[in-house]
């Protein structure tokens, strides 16, 4: 049976493109965003870039819930795109974009951030998935948070999707985090013992004015300022949207067993922090095709292995959620490989093709505006 206390939501990011040459459209086009805004409402949201949007679905309880809405999302926002002769797509990062040039969303939020981010705001032309889970009890969401560290690289190896920069091939599967780990406040969480310590480190910097509230917050994974939600961060976007529903089922599955599990991971220490540092780096660097560092085993764990090893741990919540079909597309992740693995492979052989890297980049971007759709 599907248990409601686990309600949850996607949020995704995606570049607003030109139909035709699917370049980045640096500036906004509010015909366009006028009219998706009447079509979806309020689940469509600008970004602090005018060439991103994020659409965020609404609670759910049940997996077909979450996919049949970002699929019917993600296939409206292509209607009206097309008819302004723009596209979309989702990755992490515009294959070929550069950020200089880019023109910030005229709001209030955004333009405190830009004047305190100066440049680091200028270059977060990033795109990423966030995963809400709302728990039983919201006041144990730092208690989960912290106990859900040593998973975090999993998300990122599983997502990668930005493994081009600038017109470069960055030798990165999942690139993003590296560039959006120049902001403050981001990364993996610190190990706090308590709600108490969590608020008294918000309350600090709220009161010294650093911040506003907690949503000024961008770790890998937080408790939502907004929802009664502990909000996973970590994943790029998905460009197939069995990918991010698969890991949307995944993340559900275990931030429930860790709820009702307080036991595991209760005494997770420093060392351990700084190994999912480390593997946090492995995930980006080798997504599907590297390894994790594990202490307790003395070496180091095959990416295909550890997801084993979770959907074991989480096979009865994998259960009690009805999810074993998304589950299963996780799996399939590791043959098909993520979207990083396909962008590199369209452009690889697109070039031996053409002998062009030009058109071989060109290949990517529409790639990955199809896939989106798919």
């Amino acid at each position: 049976m599907t248990e409601k206390n686990y309600s949850f939501g996607v949020e995704e990011e995606y570049f607003i493109v030109d139909g035709d040459t699917k370049a980045l459209r640096k500036k906004a086009a509010p015909a366009f965003l006028s009219d998706l805004k009447r079509k979806v409402g309020s689940v469509m949201n600008r970004e602090m870039l005018q060439s991103q949007l994020e659409i965020s679905t609404k609670p759910a309880y049940t997996m077909e819930e979450i996919h049949d809405e970002l699929k019917n999302l993600r296939q409206t926002i292509g209607v009206v795109a097309a008819d302004h002769g723009l596209s979309y797509f989702a990755a992490s990062t515009h294959p070929t974009a550069g950020w200089s040039g880019g023109q910030p969303t005229q709001k209030i939020r955004y333009d405190g951030m830009m004047q305190d981010l100066q440049m680091l705001g200028e270059r977060n032309l990033l795109c990423g998935m966030h995963v809400h889970v709302a728990l039983p009890d919201v006041d144990r969401r730092v208690d989960v948070m912290r106990r859900i560290i040593p998973y975090i690289p999993l998300f990122i190896a599983l997502s990668t999707s930005s493994p081009f920069w600038r017109s470069r091939a960055t030798g990165l599967m999942g690139y993003r985090l590296a560039a959006y780990d120049e902001l403050p406040r981001t990364g993996i969480p610190e190990l706090f013992e308590s709600n108490e310590d969590y608020e008294a480190y918000i309350n600090a910097l709220i009161e010294t004015r650093v911040i506003q509230d907690s949503s000024y917050i961008w770790w890998t994974i937080r408790p939502s300022n907004a929802n009664p939600t502990l909000e996973l961060r970590a994943p790029d976007v998905c460009t197939r949207v069995e990918d991010a529903v698969g890991l949307a089922a995944l993340y559900r599955a275990l931030a429930r067993h860790l709820y009702n599990h307080p036991e595991l991971n209760k005494n997770i220490c420093s060392v351990d922090r700084a190994i999912a540092v480390e593997n946090k780096w492995r995930a980006q660097r080798y997504g599907i095709h590297g390894s994790f560092v594990d202490r307790g085993e003395g070496r180091a764990v095959p990416i295909s292995e550890e997801l084993d090893r979770v959907i074991k741990l989480i096979e009865e919540d994998i259960g009690e959620l009805n999810c074993g079909h998304e589950i299963e597309n996780v799996r399939k992740i590791l043959s098909t490989g993520t979207s990083a693995d396909m962008q590199i492979a369209v452009f690889r052989e697109a070039e031996q093709r053409t002998g062009s890297r030009n058109k071989a980049f060109g290949a990517v971007k529409t790639w990955l505006a199809e896939a989106t759709l798919q």
